[in-house]
């Protein structure tokens, strides 16, 4: 039995000097089994088929301590072909419990882990991209890496309980095992998408052309004019000359709400919160108040000794700017005119926005320069002074407090964005143009711009990007007023070529879907008066 041993070792033994195996260790073998069917290699699975197998080339002895050098892993053996417990996967088919009691509890709060892992994998993807999410193995990305190697009892590289080499994989593949956590409906084809590629988002389309125009006769060309508003009650106001017409959007109907008479003229119009009432600024320096559901003047407010070009409703308080270069607070509540008067800029005030928590007014002058004010001041609590033109376009971000959005005139061309929280400016975009109005979509973060000399042309932002969604066009002269509707889908326009129009350019706040183009929306072009 020694001198058997010793052949099938190559002499090994002797020549090292190690021990020979001696009788003590003869092995009780089953009838018709030699020794060679007890070899277990632990690097490659082959068949055993008696004498002519290629596992007689690497057989060691029995038992032995010394282990030729050539060989890179121990090899172990016993007198039963029994696998080690260490190196099955009893897991992977639930055959051990980690409960101390016996009971599948642990086994359900890994299957909830790896659920958990699957989801966090999932809202990675959409959040983040298919980059983000796409990790070296898919076992890695559910979470399974750091427990078991592959739990699945489905998994192609796990369907027997004891495994004695890997599978081969063909040269310049990846292993993808599959696994029920897997996010695709359609297995591991390479030429299907996984489920958690995100579908490529479809750009908003915004239609080029006005949906409706209105013409608006004597609509004036003056830079320093704010003539067109639009209620919430879905009224839309316009000054042309002397006089103040109402068009309901609903009804398409228009009437005329008051004449000023030849000596006087209507230089701005301004609608309450609630849509009831309607502030007209004359340019005889008054500012009339109105009630436009029963046609009828309340009451007129004078202070200011020239035309007053804006005005700003917030809350009860209504501010008006005149090029007196004074701003006019008057509250409406009380007999007085004003009760206070903001004094800072060196020229005429054209434009005028409250915040929309009512707590901040933001005054753009001929100046150049960009105040922000509150209730008790009547100095400038922030001064922007960055502007090179005047300063008419001023827009509150109704999704971020303290940001406010301005735009300046022909020498100035961009549009600026401020944080009065911090009283710093952020950031300069430079449009190419005169920027004459700017105002926010209150169901996404974008804004629009209307524009000057010398594209007079209409652009739709995203913000923070500033990149442009749109660029429309169509009016022949400077594009001066710009209105939102109540449901903050669609916007008007108006410029010195008399003609107001209507234009789809943001989505609905819940289907984000473009406002229907049916019924009063798309009677063509009318006249307002």
């Amino acid at each position: 039995m020694e001198e058997s041993a010793d052949r099938e070792n190559g002499g090994q033994g002797r020549q090292r000097g190690g021990p020979a195996i001696t009788a003590a260790r003869t092995l009780n073998l089953p009838p018709g089994m030699s020794r060679d069917a007890l070899q277990l290699d632990s690097i490659g699975r082959t068949s055993w088929r008696g004498p002519g197998s290629p596992m007689k080339q690497n057989l060691s002895n029995v038992g032995a301590s010394n282990v030729s050098s050539s060989s890179p892993v121990r090899t172990s053996y016993s007198d039963r072909f029994i696998p080690s417990r260490s190196s099955s996967n009893l897991m992977g088919f639930a055959l051990l419990d980690r409960s101390p009691s016996g009971a599948n509890i642990a086994q359900a709060n890994d299957n909830r882990e790896d659920n958990a892992a699957a989801y966090s994998l999932l809202l990675r993807s959409e959040l983040f991209g298919t980059e983000a999410s796409s990790p070296a193995t898919p076992d890695k990305a559910l979470g399974l890496a750091a427990r078991d190697p592959i739990r699945s009892p489905i998994s192609p590289t796990n369907r027997n309980l004891f495994r004695f080499k890997s599978d081969v994989q063909a040269r310049g593949s990846i292993s993808r095992p599959e696994s029920p956590y897997s996010l695709s409906p359609v297995g591991l084809d390479a030429n299907l998408n996984s489920a958690t590629i995100s579908p490529r988002k479809v750009p908003r389309k915004i239609a080029r052309s006005p949906y409706k125009v209105l013409d608006a006769p004597a609509l004036q060309d003056d830079f320093y004019l704010n003539l067109v508003d639009w209620s919430s009650h879905n009224v839309l106001a316009v000054g042309l000359g002397t006089c103040v017409y109402l068009w309901s959007a609903c009804t398409s109907k228009v009437t005329k709400l008051c004449d000023l008479g030849p000596t006087d003229s209507v230089c701005s119009v301004g609608w309450t919160q609630r849509g009831t009432y309607l502030a007209v600024g004359t340019n005889l320096g008054d500012v009339q108040l109105w009630d436009a559901t029963r046609g009828r003047k309340l009451r007129t407010m004078s202070g200011h000794r020239t035309r007053v070009g804006t005005l700003a409703w917030g809350s009860h308080v209504l501010s008006s700017g005149s090029r007196d270069r004074n701003i006019l607070q008057r509250d409406v509540r009380v007999q007085e005119d004003f009760v206070s008067k903001l004094v800072g800029h060196k020229s005429e005030v054209c434009g005028l926005k409250w915040s929309y928590d009512d707590r901040e007014l933001a005054s753009g002058g001929n100046d150049n320069q960009l105040f922000v004010w509150n209730h008790q001041s009547t100095q400038p609590v922030v001064k922007f002074s960055e502007h090179n033109a005047a300063v008419k376009a001023i827009a509150w971000s109704p999704h971020q407090h303290g940001l406010l959005a301005s735009g300046g005139g022909t020498a100035d061309r961009c549009i600026r964005f401020w944080n009065t929280a911090t009283n710093m400016p952020l950031n300069c975009y430079d449009t190419g143009s005169q920027v004459c109005n700017l105002v926010w979509s209150k169901n996404v973060n974008e804004l629009v711009s209307t524009h000057g000399y010398s594209q007079n042309q209409i652009i739709v932002w995203r913000y923070p990007a500033m990149s442009k969604l749109a660029t429309l066009t169509g009016h022949t002269m400077r594009v001066l007023y710009l209105a939102i509707s109540p449901d903050g889908q669609t916007i008007v326009t108006g410029a010195g070529d008399e003609t107001l129009r209507f234009w789809n350019v943001f989505p609905s706040p819940k289907s984000q879907s473009t406002v229907r183009d049916t019924g009063v929306w798309s009677l063509g072009r009318t006249h307002i008066r």
